[in-house]
């Protein structure tokens, strides 16, 4: 697939770039949730960081927004959840937005789930990330209750899924 300045490729969940884009949200995510986090003991902590954990057994798809000069512009996986199918560790680099590619990633992700027989796509965010909130509502993705395996360790994540 292509977009005007740049294209998705499907990459191997290992891709050095698309590890790299993973260690920029990581480091993102921690300075925006930081303070949010800064009462939890060892054990919750333990258990979000296996909450949020994504195993490339479970990952159907991992898609990179690479530029015209090859530069890595964003990363989304796609990934089964048990009976479910999630969006997962989305970024756009600083540079790259306001170009389309947060759009253009999850678009590619909601077809993919779509042709795969998905009756619908969930993700969870947070209210830390308001950029990413209001790109969801725009793609189509609706409120719905925290799911596992957030409840416990993120009960005040937002939560959301797009419906075939």
């Amino acid at each position: 697939m292509s977009e005007p300045g740049f294209r998705i490729e499907k990459v191997a969940v290992d891709d050095p770039r698309a590890v790299a884009l993973r260690r920029v949200l990581d480091a993102d995510l921690d300075e925006r949730y930081r303070d949010a986090d800064a009462d939890d003991t060892p054990e919750v902590a333990a258990k979000r960081e296996a909450a949020l954990a994504v195993h490339p057994e479970d990952v159907v798809a991992t898609l990179l927004a690479i530029d015209a000069d090859d530069t890595p512009l964003g990363h989304v996986i796609l990934r089964r959840l048990g009976e479910e199918w999630e969006l997962k560790r989305l970024i756009v680099t600083a540079g790259a937005r306001r170009r389309g590619v947060g759009t253009a990633l999850t678009e590619t992700v909601v077809d993919l789930a779509r042709r795969a027989g998905a009756r619908r796509v969930i993700l969870q965010s947070g209210r830390m990330q308001p950029e990413s909130l209001r790109m969801y509502a725009a793609a189509g993705f609706t409120p719905i209750p925290v799911y596992e395996p957030y409840i416990e360790t993120m009960p005040r994540s937002l939560c959301f899924e797009y419906v075939f």
